[in-house]
């Protein structure tokens, strides 16, 4: 790369067309070059005049901060050294802070930075006149330096000239830095000579800061910290936009004649005014410094960026972000072998499976390494699978990249059949790369596909994870939720948005392949309720948010009548179960239903919803199951919540446990009212954000389902039917005209109460512990 050049004169008249991202970029690398070569660290006073007049406009005006802000990154800041203050200017000048205001580079930045657009004439001599006056606010004695920075588009609307003079002769070093179009005449007026070194344009941040750093570590006040740099001076060219007259022409013109009548006829000349670029000779800086990225440090088309002088970092390719230099270090320690499973079906574009294949060379590229125990191989399927890199056949990165680029499309033809090929691949994926007992290896099967399967995938997943593998999925948005049934977590799926995205997706990938599950609570008996805010204070957006977030839990557990049920109710303009505990026996139906639970809009109420939970859902008759742990997971954006502490307090004194999700980024107090004594609260800041509390959740979710149980809390009996504790059981003793296990018949006869399962029962008939049923049916049934 040879020495390297910062030179911003030959970026200057491109800058203000760069998309902002590359200019913001820019202009910290200059920052990081200059304020790594120059540094104040003398006894000095620097006052920035700032022009806020309506000639500059805002746009320029923050230019002008920036400008300062940068200046300042090399000052050695502090009541002893370097001293930093600053005045604006426009009809009027205004002291934003004296020298004596702050003493360190964060609070004088900061300081600049919160400066406020003026607006107004451009009375350059008046501000001039006021520090003849007034001298430097919060300066020192004049043995110190002072530096006077003016920062203007020379536009002034009154004499400059004088009071400047009169400035300079009092020892004072003038910098006039023009901004936007600055007329170039006031600006030589204005600055000390030689005007060279002396005059400066804010639209380039770094040929600024240089040649003014440039100008004072020729008095000694300024050094440079490193003796292998130096800050050159070159000549350039300035551009001013300048109004001119131009004659435009001849044309008739009628004069009269002193001392006679008559009306002479003649030729006059007429003029027009037009706006021009005028340029001017000046002198630019540069700074010329053997650079840490000369030696091409950044591997596999990284991208060097240096920090200063000694230090630097890579912009590495996706495959290698994070990395130091974008080496290939992302090989795998684990023994494992993977087996890649790409669509290639009628539902598969060439360009999809073609992005695939480049996906699996690749994370080969970078995580097989010398030392890497990892073995891969790739398979094709549509309506069948086909094996077309058997795993372990190639060692050799180079060779197993050349076999790759062999595999075919396949023409995209046939059926999505995505749940045959992940039977047949854990049937026979691993054949010739199979060991047995502790000599095997994990074995991972990494489904990659842009397209629905066109038959059931839930039965062969589990078939395959009983086979001991662990299914990954990496598609497109359109897929998670099939991916998320396939590897049973949502925690296994890698979605991407685009081709850059998935290459961003394998050091993800690298790291679930060695990463070993926490073992949950899944297994544990649970009667869980999601009750979701679908107010108009939510939106319909933020309420899918939400409905992500509740389905990549529910996927966390063994859904079926045995072992935890589900169900959901959402509110906004009214309240409306989704769908009971007993509604749906699988993960799947659990899943879809979610999906399809509606948005409601209007004005919610926390409160009522909670009060349906406790009449409605979590009782025996709607599928609550007696001696079951049960909890409600409360998901709010807050408002509403003000009605809702005592229902709350109301289903826990009843034993639902109740946790309170609340989004925003504020916590209402009625949202920690609502978070009862147990401070059961998990504060979000956006929607976006509520994937990353899943963990936090199920925590949560898992401690509650371990607790002690009261069977009789809910109760279980109907028709005002007493549950009393009996036995490490319960039995149900109704009222006059109350019947069965639970007293959910109703007789005419009126008896005294009945004690259910207290007395023993004729033989052939269910023991008290037997009249219990998990799932008791609707009165009269």
């Amino acid at each position: 790369m040879g020495p390297r050049h910062q030179s911003a004169e030959s970026r200057g008249a491109d800058r203000s067309y760069v998309k902002m991202p590359s200019f913001l970029l820019l202009e910290a690398l200059c920052l990081f070059l200059f304020a790594g070569v120059m540094w104040c660290s003398a006894v000095v006073d620097i006052l920035f005049l700032i022009d806020g007049s309506h000639s500059v406009g805002k746009g320029s005006f923050e230019r002008s901060k920036h400008f300062a802000i940068t200046v300042c990154d090399a000052l050695d800041i502090n009541l002893r050294k370097v001293r930093v203050g600053a005045v604006q200017f426009s009809s009027a000048p205004r002291l934003e802070f004296p020298l004596d205001a702050f003493s360190t580079q964060q609070e004088v930045k900061a300081k600049i930075k919160g400066m406020v657009f003026k607006g107004g004439r451009t009375e350059t001599g008046h501000a001039l006149k006021y520090l003849l006056r007034k001298g430097f606010p919060g300066g020192r004695n004049a043995s110190v330096p002072q530096v006077l920075v003016i920062v203007t588009d020379g536009r002034s609307q009154g004499h400059v000239a004088l009071p400047a003079k009169q400035l300079k002769q009092r020892g004072v070093a003038v910098f006039a830095v023009g901004v936007r179009f600055p007329r170039w005449e006031e600006l030589h007026t204005l600055a000390s000579e030689p005007w060279e070194q002396h005059i400066l344009m804010a639209e380039q941040v770094e040929d600024a800061a240089n040649g003014l750093f440039s100008t004072l570590s020729g008095s000694a006040i300024c050094t440079i910290t490193s003796p292998e740099c130096k800050v050159q001076p070159h000549p350039c060219q300035r551009k001013t936009l300048e109004t001119v007259r131009e004659l435009a022409g001849h044309a008739p013109c009628w004069r009269g004649s002193r001392g006679t009548d008559a009306i002479l006829a003649a030729l006059c000349p007429f003029s027009s005014w037009k706006r021009v670029f005028l340029t001017h000779p000046a002198t630019c800086h540069r700074t010329i410094c053997p650079g840490p990225c000369d030696s091409q440090p950044c591997q596999n088309g990284g991208t060097c960026v240096p920090e200063g002088l000694d230090r630097y970092h890579c912009l590495c390719p996706p495959a290698f972000g994070g990395e130091a230099d974008c080496a290939p270090k992302l090989s795998l320690e684990c023994r494992v072998d993977v087996l890649f499973l790409l669509a290639g079906s009628a539902g598969t574009t060439p360009e999809g499976f073609l992005r695939a294949k480049a996906f699996v060379k690749r994370f080969a590229q970078a995580a097989l390494g010398e030392d890497s125990r990892a073995r891969i191989g790739v398979a094709r399927y549509a309506a069948e699978l086909a094996l077309a890199v058997p795993v372990g056949e190639y060692q050799d990165v180079p060779d197993l990249v050349r076999s790759l680029d062999a595999v075919p499309f396949g023409g995209g033809g046939g059926a999505t059949l995505t749940g045959s090929a992940l039977r047949q691949a854990a049937e026979r994926g691993f054949g010739s790369a199979a060991r047995t007992g502790q000599d095997r290896p994990r074995r991972a099967v990494v489904l990659m596909t842009e397209a629905r399967s066109q038959d059931e995938v839930a039965g062969p997943a589990r078939f395959a994870r009983a086979r001991e593998l662990l299914l990954l999925g990496v598609g497109s948005e359109a897929v998670r939720a099939e991916l998320e049934e396939i590897t049973g977590s949502p925690e296994r799926v890698m979605v991407y948005t685009g081709p850059q995205d998935l290459f961003s997706q394998i050091p993800k990938l690298h790291g679930k392949l060695c990463s070993r599950q926490r073992p949950g609570c899944q297994a544990q008996s649970l009667d869980l309720v999601f009750m979701l805010d679908a107010s108009a204070s939510v939106g319909p957006e933020n309420f899918a948010q939400m409905q992500s977030f509740v389905r990549s839990c529910a996927l966390q557990f063994d859904v079926n009548p045995d072992v935890t049920q589900i169900g959901l109710v959402v509110y906004g303009a009214r309240v409306q179960t989704a769908f009971r505990l007993d509604t749906h026996l699988t993960r799947a139906a659990v899943l879809r239903a979610m999906s399809q639970a509606p948005y409601l809009g209007g004005a919610g109420s926390t409160g009522m919803a909670l009060l349906h939970i406790y009449d409605k859902v979590m009782v025996v008759h709607k599928g609550a199951r007696p001696g079951v742990p049960k909890a409600v997971v409360v998901v709010t954006g807050g408002s509403g919540a003000e009605d809702a502490a005592v229902p709350a307090q109301k289903l826990r004194d009843n034993g639902v446990s109740v946790l309170v999700v609340g989004v925003g980024p504020v916590l209402t107090e009625a949202l920690r009212r609502l978070a009862g004594p147990r401070d059961s609260l998990i504060h979000v800041a956006a929607y976006e954000d509520l994937r990353h509390h899943q963990d936090m959740l199920m925590e949560w979710i898992c401690q509650e389902a371990k607790r002690p149980v009261n069977p009789c809390r809910p109760s279980p009996c109907l028709n005002k039917g007493t549950c009393v504790l009996h036995d490490g059981s319960y039995r149900c003793e109704c009222r006059a005209g109350g019947e069965g296990p639970h007293c959910e018949r109703r007789t005419l006869r009126g008896d005294a109460p009945r004690i259910r399962g207290s007395s023993p029962e004729p033989a052939g008939e269910q023991q008290p512990s037997q009249l219990l049923p998990r799932r008791p049916g609707p009165p009269g049934r």
